[in-house]
C-alpha cells in the first residue's frame, strides 16, 4: 500500500461522462486488480479514448454487435478484447448507457504486487516495463476474456476496481494520435500520458497488415 495514497473508490458517475473527459482523468488513478494470489495495484500512466459510433477507431463505430455489445454500457464496466490471437487489451467503459464509448488502459506502474506481475511478464527487462503497453498490462493483471462485463466499480469480492490514487498536475498531462490506429480516426489525439513518465509506451503510427502471398 502507497502512504499517502487516496483510497477512495471511483463511482459510477466518473465513468458516466463523456469519454474524452473520462479518458485523461484517468490518469494517475489506482487500478486495483483482486487474484487468488493477492492484489495487484498500478498506476494509471497512459490511455486512449474511443468514442463509439462517432470514431472510426473504435470497434463500436459501425454499431452494436455481440463482441462491442459491454461498450455500450452500463458506464464503469470493463471491456476485455482479444486481438492478433495473441493478446487480450482492458477497456473501461464510459458514457451514458446506450452510447458506445470506452478508455483502454495502455500502460502503467505496478505499485503493489510486482512480484506476482513478474511471473507473467518474464521478458520484462525491469519493472517499468511490466505494464507498458496494453497487452502487456493485461498479461501483467492476469485480465482476459473472463473478465469482459465486469462491474469495475468498487464492492465486496470485486475483481477489479479503481481508487482515487494521486492524479498529476495538468500541466503534465500531454495527448496525441492514437498508437496503432489507421483511416479516418488516424490523427485523433485521444491518446493521454504523463509526460515523462517511464512507463509510458512508445508512440507508434498505424502500419498496415500485408496479406501473405
Amino acid at each position: 500500500m502507497i502512504e499517502g495514497l487516496d483510497r477512495t473508490p471511483l463511482t459510477r458517475d466518473f465513468f458516466d461522462r463523456p469519454v474524452l473527459d473520462v479518458a485523461p482523468d484517468l490518469l494517475g488513478r489506482t487500478l486495483v486488480r483482486t487474484t487468488p494470489d493477492g492484489p495487484i495495484e498500478l498506476r494509471l500512466t497512459e490511455v486512449e479514448a474511443y468514442a463509439g459510433e462517432i470514431d472510426p477507431g473504435s470497434h463500436a463505430f459501425r454499431g452494436r454487435t455481440p463482441r462491442n455489445s459491454v461498450m455500450y454500457g452500463p458506464p464503469g464496466h470493463a471491456y476485455v478484447y482479444f486481438t492478433y490471437g495473441m493478446w487480450h487489451c482492458l477497456n473501461l467503459v464510459c458514457g451514458p448507457e446506450g452510447k458506445a464509448g470506452g478508455v483502454l488502459l495502455r500502460a502503467g506502474d505496478i505499485q503493489v504486487g510486482a512480484d506476482l506481475t513478474r511471473k507473467r511478464r518474464i521478458s520484462a527487462r525491469n519493472d517499468k516495463e511490466l505494464a507498458k503497453g496494453p497487452a502487456r498490462l493485461a498479461t501483467a493483471l492476469d485480465v482476459d476474456r473472463a473478465l469482459n462485463g465486469t462491474d469495475a466499480i468498487a464492492h465486496p469480492g470485486a475483481p477489479l476496481f479503481v481508487l482515487h490514487g494521486t492524479p498529476p498536475p495538468r500541466d503534465q498531462v500531454r495527448n496525441g494520435p492514437r498508437t496503432g490506429v489507421g483511416g479516418d480516426g488516424a490523427t485523433h489525439p485521444w491518446r493521454f500520458w504523463i509526460d515523462g513518465d517511464p512507463t509510458v509506451s512508445p508512440y507508434r503510427a498505424h502500419v498496415p497488415r500485408r496479406r501473405a502471398t
